[in-house]
């Protein structure tokens, strides 16, 4: 585990978590990582978040490294938005191939910003289709050109979700719906499970 200082305009910092490899084995050091987006800073989201940890565990299971990071001050999502671009953009330049994640407002920052950077796939939990007129996950999601994962909770009235699984299903994306609301209490563990199995897919079984 390393701390992280995201470059940009911003005091955006992160953490680094790797999976142990043995030089001395012959094992190759990580080649994917994801980037973690948390929910919204102003409602308590951080790095901290106990599903982006629980992801974050999944994925060194996995092979994956994780980066999670804090948002700068506070921006009405416009810097916030920079922020997880300066990140996948960090991660693009140390690994062969980058995954976002994203919970919450987080989620909907990964689907803009999937569309935008260099990325190879994208999951979102509980993404709200639209943050403002100019800030749509629904317009990043029919740009996207890379494999798509939504997790939503089928009790969810916290976002407006229903746009964005809708049009993950005509485009043929993957949407899986939890039995929970918006919080995900008790689900933290199927929640990893099906975004560590959709990054392994697409990040190691597809190099």
């Amino acid at each position: 585990m390393s701390d992280v200082l995201i470059p940009g305009g911003r005091d955006v910092r992160g953490t680094l978590e790797e999976p142990a490899f043995s030089d001395q084995a012959g094992e190759r050091a990580p080649n994917a990582v994801v980037v973690a987006c948390p929910p919204h800073p102003q409602q308590g989201g951080s790095r901290s978040d106990q599903r982006l940890r629980a992801v974050s565990d999944a994925l060194l299971e996995a092979g994956i490294a994780c980066l999670r990071f804090d948002y700068g001050p506070w921006d009405e999502g416009y810097g916030e938005r920079e922020d997880v671009r300066n990140a996948v953009r960090w991660a693009d330049e140390r690994y062969e191939r980058v995954g976002v994640f994203g919970y919450s407002f987080g989620a909907t920052l990964a689907l803009i910003t999937a569309s935008e950077a260099e990325c190879d796939g994208v999951s979102v939990l509980a993404p709200t289709a639209q943050l403002s007129d100019t800030r749509d996950a629904l317009k990043g999601l029919e740009k996207a050109q890379l494999p798509v994962q939504v997790l939503y909770g089928e009790r969810d009235t916290t976002v407006d979700w229903e746009p964005v699984v809708e049009r993950a299903n005509e485009r043929g994306d993957e949407a899986v719906g939890l039995s929970g609301d918006h919080f995900f209490l008790g689900k933290h563990d199927e929640i990893a499970s099906e975004v560590g199995e959709f990054f392994e897919r697409v990040l190691l079984q597809s190099t």
